[in-house]
């Protein structure tokens, strides 16, 4: 874990123990469940280390499941509360009780660069916030100062405005949001492909290469 430097913030990971059946289950076809759930520990695997590499007062996995050998040292683990989306976003943040950049497990891509600068501008500014929309409506990343339910429940979540929408609520509650750059958020099987392209030495792309090979 790299030292902190600057103003105190968490980053978060917002994620689901990778089960067959129960992950990535729209890249089935062309994967199997076996298949899907592999690629959905690579796509965990490598945000996890990107997001290690951040220089954070904590890093925090807020997970769905069970933790396994696949959870690397010095990462703090909390269980996600029951609801939709938009609760266990809000329970995440007020978990924290402080300045917090979250991501899912969907953007393996990510750079850890964007998370710090992220980190550092709500941290010193409670007024701001950070968001990077992803190329499917959602988002993938949002950073807040004092974060909590009243900044996500009621947002819906996983349609095509969900992003455009939660910028809105944020705007709504006063804040002065800095947007950054979209990503492709991994759902389907040809957006596993391109991001692995993007990131081809990680653990996601080389999932996403044993599946190929067996296709071929």
């Amino acid at each position: 874990m790299a030292e902190q430097a600057g103003p105190a913030f968490t980053a978060i990971v917002l994620a689901k123990t990778p089960v067959p059946g129960r992950v990535k289950t729209r890249l089935c076809p062309p994967c199997r469940p076996d298949e899907a759930a592999d690629i959905a520990l690579g796509a965990l695997l490598d945000t996890l280390n990107s997001v290690g590499l951040v220089p954070a007062d904590r890093h925090l996995l807020v997970l769905d499941g069970t933790p396994g050998a696949w959870l690397p040292e010095d990462w703090e683990v909390i269980p996600q509360c029951e609801g939709g989306l938009d609760r266990r976003l809000g329970a995440a943040f007020a978990n924290v009780a402080g300045p917090a950049v979250l991501v899912g497990m969907d953007t393996p891509q990510l750079d850890p660069t964007i998370l710090e600068a992220a980190g550092r501008t709500v941290a010193s500014d409670h007024r701001r916030a950070v968001l990077g929309l992803a190329n499917d409506g959602g988002f993938w990343i949002v950073a807040l100062a004092r974060g909590g339910p009243a900044d996500f429940e009621g947002v819906p979540m996983s349609v095509d405005d969900t992003g455009s929408r939660q910028l809105e609520r944020l705007t709504q509650r006063g804040l002065i949001v800095d947007q950054v750059s979209t990503l492709t958020d991994v759902d389907r099987w040809d957006e596993a492909r391109s991001v692995a392209k993007v990131a081809p030495h990680g653990q996601f792309a080389r999932a996403v290469e044993r599946v190929t090979a067996r296709l071929v």
